[in-house]
């Protein structure tokens, strides 16, 4: 009897250690949730029909999202091909975390992917950000800051451009 708890003990640990943790994994989530919910019902029955739009999917995303794609192998240019890990656990209508928990044991670096923190710039002080942060502004908004070195010149711009790129 005390065997019997003593093993259900140990069998509890080890599902909760192997388990994701709050906001673990969220664009590998969050990308296989949009993913899976535009697939129709016969798409969803064959994995390499899955595979075949994944691919397609990948196309069309950016940062966070296409380096995702890069590393189950949905990109072209992908080193290595985990899909299948991907596509049958979809076929199978795993949810979304379970798929994210697998793939995170054969990479890693899949539930490592954080996205971007959004920066209010109506409540933000420009001065007690870094440059990158700066230089991040003004590239998400499409511009360039031709000739910008100081940190200053860069806050500059940022306030010139921000009736163009904000609401008021």
């Amino acid at each position: 009897m005390e065997f019997q708890v003593i093993l259900t003990v140990l069998c509890a640990l080890i599902v909760s250690a192997n388990s994701l943790k709050q906001g673990e994994c969220e664009v590998c989530i969050k990308v296989l949730d949009k993913f899976a919910g535009a697939l129709s019902d016969s798409v969803k029955k064959d994995h390499k029909l899955i595979e075949s739009e994944f691919k397609d999917f990948c196309k069309s995303t950016k940062n966070k999202e296409n380096r995702f794609c890069y590393y189950l192998g949905g990109l072209e240019e992908s080193a290595t091909g985990i899909l299948g890990e991907m596509s049958k656990p979809i076929s199978w209508s795993m949810p979304s975390d379970k798929i994210c928990e697998k793939l995170k044991k054969k990479d890693a670096q899949i539930c490592e992917l954080r996205y971007d923190v959004e920066i209010d710039l109506k409540t933000v002080d420009l001065k007690k950000l870094k440059v990158r942060d700066l230089k991040k502004i003004i590239n998400d908004w499409g511009e360039d800051c031709q000739g910008c070195i100081e940190k200053s010149e860069f806050i500059q711009r940022i306030e010139e451009l921000k009736p163009r790129h904000t609401e008021l």
